[in-house]
């Protein structure tokens, strides 16, 4: 019987590294994130036990937006956020397109209200809801 080849220690499972690089909570999130098609490796969808390597391309769509990265470092281990922020590094323009977004959502949040709206805070919001 043949023993299984062994992973070169400077590879390891794409959904892994995510995990351990702080972009998703949990490995089962990350490994759908990957099947679902909101990672991909080198401008390709890819699989969860996809091999990732040093200077990898990747982007990631989590809740917080769209992340262009680079990898630069490996780890199949999740530690504190300070080491994971050294795992990669994130294009100039993805972080301005980010900070872009956020402000966009900022200026388009809705009205606020202490507790139940009122008739007139009700009314405001079906105007500014219907247009009318």
């Amino acid at each position: 019987m043949t023993q299984p080849i062994p992973l070169p220690e400077d590879r390891f499972r794409l959904d892994k590294w995510l995990w351990a690089a702080r972009f998703f909570k949990t490995r089962a999130l990350a490994a759908e994130a990957v099947a679902g098609g909101k990672v991909h490796l080198n401008g390709a969808r890819t699989k969860p036990g996809h091999d990732i390597g040093l200077g990898d391309a990747l982007s990631v769509r989590t809740e917080s937006g769209l992340f262009v990265l680079h990898v630069r470092g490996l780890s199949n281990r999740r530690g504190p956020a300070r080491e994971a922020i050294l795992l990669y590094e994130e294009t100039a323009q993805s972080q301005q397109d980010r900070e872009a977004m956020l402000m966009a959502l900022r200026i388009l949040a809705p009205p606020s209200f202490a507790g139940r709206p009122s008739k007139k805070d009700r009314r405001a919001l079906t105007l500014l809801r219907d247009g009318e």
